[in-house]
């Protein structure tokens, strides 16, 4: 596929508390399942969509993240990194980023992935909600991907209707830590200021502010050992794009 010119980010900031003691010596992001470490895979799947200009935030063990992958030249990417001395949660690591993120268009969208989950998605699905917030004729500032429920959380995140979330539905969906986001949305958000993107989603879904579309596909969020090595167990049975 043609290279665009949509950055995205990876989230690997995260100390993996419930992965221990798998992540008391290396970063969650570097756990390997099969041939691949996690992040390897959101690499080759986001090079195949054409993307090209690859952020990645991290805190623990960071040095082995920026060792294991370099400059992203083997997969056909150019990363940099985005570093952190102090925890900031989701929005506050991609606020800090944003520098990086909108280097060349302040007024550009950006997709953003979570490094611990497993995902088979074609994320050049998200190429029209990139464009769309780009315009940002109906004020939209972030884009979700939804799954379906997982047993560890069957409460759900977020009502899905006609295109937007909502306050209330008729069935909660999982947020899949897939989104693509407008710069706008953290305009609240002071540089290094700890700050959860749930916070700033529960501020913007009731002003109609935040889309989203449902993913049906394979999606794992890989947050303890049993879940690794379950994907470990079965990744082969797996039939990838």
């Amino acid at each position: 596929m043609p290279g665009h010119s949509f950055k995205a980010m990876i989230l690997a900031a995260g100390r993996g508390e419930r992965m221990r003691p798998l992540t008391d010596t290396l970063p969650k992001p570097l756990l390997r399942a099969g041939k691949h470490m996690l992040i390897e895979y959101h690499l080759q799947n986001l090079a195949q969509a054409g993307f090209r200009d690859i952020v990645i935030n991290h805190a623990y063990l960071g040095h082995m993240i920026e060792a294991a992958l370099g400059d992203g030249q083997r997969y056909g990417l150019h990363i940099t990194y985005s570093k952190e001395t102090t925890i900031l949660e989701t929005a506050g690591g991609i606020a800090n980023a944003l520098p990086l993120l909108t280097r060349c268009s302040a007024n550009q969208p950006f997709l953003v992935v979570n490094a611990d989950i497993f995902c088979q998605i074609d994320y050049a699905i998200l190429l029209p909600a990139l464009q769309r917030l780009q315009i940002n004729s109906d004020g939209e500032l972030a884009h979700l991907v939804l799954v379906d429920n997982p047993p560890h959380h069957p409460d759900g995140d977020f009502f899905l209707e006609q295109g937007r979330l909502t306050a209330r539905g008729l069935h909660k969906l999982t947020f899949s830590g897939i989104g693509v986001y407008h710069p706008d949305f953290f305009n609240q958000v002071a540089p290094g200021t700890a700050t959860k993107l749930s916070l700033l989603l529960g501020q913007a879904i009731p002003l109609n502010k935040v889309g989203g579309e449902y993913y049906p596909g394979i999606w794992m969020d890989i947050g303890t050992p049993e879940r690794l090595q379950w994907l470990t167990a079965h990744i082969k049975d797996i039939k990838w794009r």
